[in-house]
């Protein structure tokens, strides 16, 4: 790899990081049709997964001032936006792969975490299970209002 060639994908890292929450895996044992399953499964949810190596990613977190993260033998890189979301994907992928895809740590919001906190993300509800119990939170009166009047023209049906 040329020297232009590995200055354009740390800048491109760089500009990829510098909003994103990251997850730094181990992937050994899985073949590639496992981790191209993986990739197609989370593009939906914007999440990108590159296995890059750890000179060039250890250069872009170092632009983007993450300089906690320590990068040792195989990893591969999962990033995205949305940190409820990129915790589910990763520990639902890890479950499913029995063992063979660990996740070792992350940057989230601007701190280092570990597997715990990744676990904790995971569990709580995306923005769209949040929204919809939001909203019905919202049609809870209006629901009880209209089973009222419904029911009092019943009664007054009946008398």
């Amino acid at each position: 790899m040329t020297k232009d060639k590995k200055s354009a994908i740390i800048e491109t890292l760089s500009s990829e990081f510098k909003d994103c929450n990251i997850a730094i895996c181990d992937y050994k044992g899985l073949n590639v049709k496992q981790l191209e399953s993986f990739r197609v499964a989370v593009y939906s949810e914007n999440i990108k997964v590159q296995v890059i190596k750890n000179t060039l990613a250890s250069i872009a977190f170092k632009n983007v001032g993450i300089n906690d993260l320590k990068l040792k033998d195989t990893n591969i890189f999962v990033w995205g936006k949305d940190q409820i979301a990129l915790a589910k994907a990763i520990t639902q992928f890890a479950t499913q792969t029995d063992g063979k895809f660990i996740i070792k740590h992350g940057f989230f919001e601007g701190s280092v975490v570990d597997v715990k906190y990744i676990d904790t993300v995971s569990k709580m509800p995306s923005r769209d299970e949040l929204l919809g119990m939001l909203l019905s939170v919202w049609m809870g009166p209006v629901r009880y209002f209209v089973t009222a009047m419904d029911n009092l023209r019943k009664q007054k049906e009946e008398n």
